[in-house]
């Protein structure tokens, strides 16, 4: 396994801690639009650690997206940093857990790219998740 996975690994609890209800300053702002957008499938988790509007989107929705987006960045770049693991590596590791916490009928992003709705059975996750 590439060394970065397993720094990103080793950073995994600081990670569940951020993502853990989605809780945390990056992931407090889960107001009632946002509910809205990931119980009905307009948003979802990708395999990146960020969100993504599934299908078309408006210009708020892209909005709320995209600040949500800005304030993950933020937060997996801290974190990143203290982990001695690069962003992208933070993000991904992030991505994994957040698939891991979808709720049966929300979407995520599978390994292979497509948007898939979570059912009552685990999600189809990349096998580099921790």
């Amino acid at each position: 396994m590439h060394t970065g996975f397993n720094r990103a690994t080793l950073a995994l609890s600081a990670v569940a801690l951020t993502l853990t209800g989605f809780a945390g300053p990056a992931f407090a702002q889960r107001d009632p639009a946002y509910e809205a957008a990931r119980a009905s499938g307009k948003i979802g988790e990708k395999m990146d650690g960020y969100l993504a509007i599934v299908g078309a989107g408006d210009a708020t929705l892209r909005q709320l997206v995209d600040d949500l987006n800005i304030k993950r960045r933020a937060v997996y770049a801290d974190k990143a940093k203290a982990a001695s693991a690069t962003l992208e590596e933070y993000a991904f590791t992030a991505g994994c857990l957040a698939i891991a916490r979808t709720a049966p009928g929300e979407k995520y992003q599978a390994p292979d790219g497509s948007w898939q709705t979570r059912g009552n059975g685990p999600p189809v996750r990349d096998p580099r998740c921790p």
